[in-house]
């Protein structure tokens, strides 16, 4: 099954290389990742120049300007110019386990889309990960984040959890299962039919909107949260606006209310 990849990233060229080096290690390799950059600087472009001989993997580095926080434009710009019939987004901050693009083309199925969850690092964690560590799979083995300074939650019990069981888990998840920026995935065609993501929107949500105008056109959401596996390195968040965020509520609100399907401010504009 053919895959695109896109990840999002801002100014992290350190992150996004431990995140590239996850995708070099997949036993499912994506037939193009599109690194959707919401304006940075010129040292992600030779970050990324420089990976890509590295590792070999298909890169296309998609760029706009940096006038503020425009991810939904980036991704909108990068569902136009993939090239796969299903799509898989994440994050440059998100490392994936080798088998989780396999898992998403396992599981991808017509009229659903897929919803994973990511396991949060704290900065020490995050920056003792090496390309070593990434390709032997230590960065996902429980015992070796505890002693690389990960703390014990219940949340990160996904780590453990054998093939075997991850099925059984994510049919009785409780957590309700809305699109995931960091780990999702769904067709093209779908995608396109909702006008991509709403570009009104700024960071808190916007990935959550875009499920929720997926379900109005009819798609089944189906949790992956215990089997696609991705790491999330630490970060700050200076972009967070408590303001923009409470909008953002009140528009998912709005659009679940009215049974919306396409935003008129997307892929068309």
């Amino acid at each position: 099954m053919r895959l695109t990849v896109i990840l999002t990233t801002y100014n992290s060229p350190e992150w996004l290389e431990k995140v590239l080096w996850g995708y070099q290690a997949q036993t499912h390799p994506a037939a193009e990742i599109i690194i959707a950059d919401d304006g940075s600087a010129t040292a992600t472009r030779e970050r990324i120049e420089r990976m890509r001989t590295a590792t070999g993997l298909p890169l296309q580095h998609l760029w706009q300007e940096d006038k503020g926080f425009r991810k939904c434009r980036i991704l909108n710009k990068a569902i136009v110019v993939a090239q796969s019939p299903y799509l898989v987004f994440s994050d440059g901050d998100c490392i994936p386990r080798r088998d989780f693009l396999a898992v998403h083309a396992r599981e991808a199925r017509p009229g659903c889309y897929l919803s994973g969850s990511y396991n949060k690092l704290p900065l020490g964690t995050s920056r003792a990960i090496s390309p070593a560590d990434i390709q032997a799979q230590r960065c996902f083995d429980w015992r070796w984040l505890r002693a690389h300074g990960m703390t014990c939650q219940r949340k990160h019990l996904k780590l453990v959890v054998s093939p075997q069981q991850a099925p059984w888990l994510n049919r009785i998840a409780f957590t309700r299962c809305r699109f995931k920026g960091s780990n999702g995935s769904v067709w093209r065609d779908d995608a396109i039919r909702v006008n991509g993501f709403d570009e009104r929107m700024v960071w808190g949500g916007l990935d959550r909107e875009f499920g929720v105008r997926l379900i109005n056109a009819g798609l089944r959401p189906k949790h992956v949260r215990y089997d696609a596996i991705v790491v999330h390195l630490d970060h700050p968040r200076g972009y967070l606006d408590p303001e923009r965020v409470r909008w953002n509520k009140s528009l998912i609100r709005e659009v679940a209310r009215r049974k919306q399907v396409a935003t008129a401010h997307g892929i068309a504009q």
